[in-house]
């Protein structure tokens, strides 16, 4: 090993940070590294959005011990150490702009109310230099070789804990799932697996994307996250959708603010292309049992295993910030008491469906939802929501004039 990388996820869902030799390693994990507050306003294009920091200011990353990841030399590239950190003010104080920080902060809201939440993030994504394969095969899983055992035996030397890794439905696609854990490790693990497999990609010749729609006609590459609680308290076996009166009333909020959510879950002007009925995706603001067009899915199980699976999340959203939303969502419908949610069962019809509320069309539509959302944009420190709003409009208007071929391209090339 001969750097450390002590990282940050930003705004765009894009890792950066700065590196440093090993034989620093000691003083960073003591005093951090500095960083800049206009980062923040970074675009997944390169570009610096409008923010409220210009070039004033000066903060420190602080990395996390508890999330270091070790990538071992491989050939001729050399091995590195990565940890991931919060952004702090330069006397280590908090800032209330950090994203990390922001995830934190709900998950103590929550545990205020006695419950302590419990996610994982399922990853689709596409690998192209592999020759085709049919879905869901034993070809295309041998095919993925040796990308697809390295893949497993890294994840599992940093403990990330990876339950199946799979060929998938779409044209090179491929799937990896990790078990349950904690909020911020559920988090912190999807800002890092991504980095991994994109790594791991260029090192055995292949390109990793995790873009929404590499093409408008094609299959996209979905972040289910799901959600429950420690100790079971997301079921009742005697409620609808085996769904405690929390976990309905946790379901409304999210439900409530679907569209507001959606600007921070799926966070790019091709997202939405994806979200459509029949694409198993999601289809419509609706909570059901074990239908995957519903936009909050109730995956069964028993006390320990039952949980909700939101399925409009993909990876150009920050994973600290998506996760976020979703629980202080579900919290504000715990606190004011909205009324729980229908529970269509999988024998609905799409007649029967047609008046479920959809979701919003375009990121714009989003963008404009969230900031006409009082409770949702309440969530945010107001520089934090100045500045997502102007780095997702400017990377909207990156793609003006593009057609949806081009557009779901330049999206690929960044994710």
């Amino acid at each position: 090993m001969t750097n450390v990388f002590v990282a940050t996820c930003d705004l765009a869902a894009q890792t950066r940070g700065r590196a440093v030799p090993a034989s620093r390693e000691g003083a960073v994990l003591r005093g951090g590294t500095g960083w800049v507050p206009a980062d923040l306003g970074l675009t997944g294009f390169g570009t610096i959005a409008g923010n409220p920091f210009g070039s004033t200011g000066d903060l420190k990353l602080m990395p996390d011990p508890v999330t270091r990841v070790d990538v071992p030399a491989d050939g001729g590239m050399p091995g590195t150490r990565i940890y991931l950190a919060d952004q702090t003010l330069p006397d280590g104080s908090p800032w209330e702009c950090c994203p990390r920080a922001f995830l934190a902060g709900a998950v103590e809201e929550l545990r205020a109310l006695g419950v302590t939440p419990v996610a994982t993030f399922e990853h689709e994504f596409t690998l192209a230099g592999l020759p085709a394969t049919g879905p869901f095969s034993f070809d295309r899983y041998r095919s993925a070789e040796p990308f697809g055992s390295d893949l497993v035996d890294l994840l599992e030397s940093n403990g990330f804990e990876p339950e199946t890794w799979l060929p998938e439905y779409g044209a090179d696609q491929h799937e990896i799932t990790l078990a349950p854990s904690g909020a911020m490790t559920a988090a912190d693990r999807a800002v890092l697996l991504r980095e991994l497999v994109r790594d791991l990609a260029r090192r055995r010749g292949l390109k990793a994307s995790f873009a929404p729609l590499p093409h408008p006609d094609g299959s996209g590459n979905g972040v289910h996250i799901h959600l429950s609680f420690e100790g079971g308290a997301l079921y009742d076996p005697a409620r609808p959708g085996g769904l405690s009166e929390l976990g309905a009333a946790f379901s409304a909020g999210i439900l409530h603010h679907a569209a507001a959510l959606t600007a921070v879950t799926a966070a790019s002007p091709v997202s939405f292309l994806r979200l459509t009925p029949h694409r198993w995706s999601a289809g419509g603001v609706f909570l059901a049992e074990r239908n995957r067009e519903a936009m909050l899915r109730i995956c069964p199980g028993g006390p320990a295993t039952h949980n909700l699976e939101y399925r409009a999340a993909d990876a150009t959203a920050n994973p600290w910030l998506a996760l976020g939303v979703l629980l202080r969502a579900g919290l504000e419908g715990v606190r004011r008491g909205y009324p729980a949610p229908r529970v269509w069962p999988e024998t609905v019809t799409d007649d029967e469906l047609a008046g479920v509320p959809p979701l919003p069309k375009s990121q714009a539509e989003a963008l404009d939802a969230l900031a006409a959302d009082d409770v949702v944009r309440g969530m945010f420190a107001p520089d934090l929501l100045t500045t997502y709003l102007s780095v997702k409009r400017a990377e909207l208007a990156a793609l003006d004039g593009l057609d949806d071929v081009q557009s779901c391209r330049r999206i690929a090339d960044v994710h």
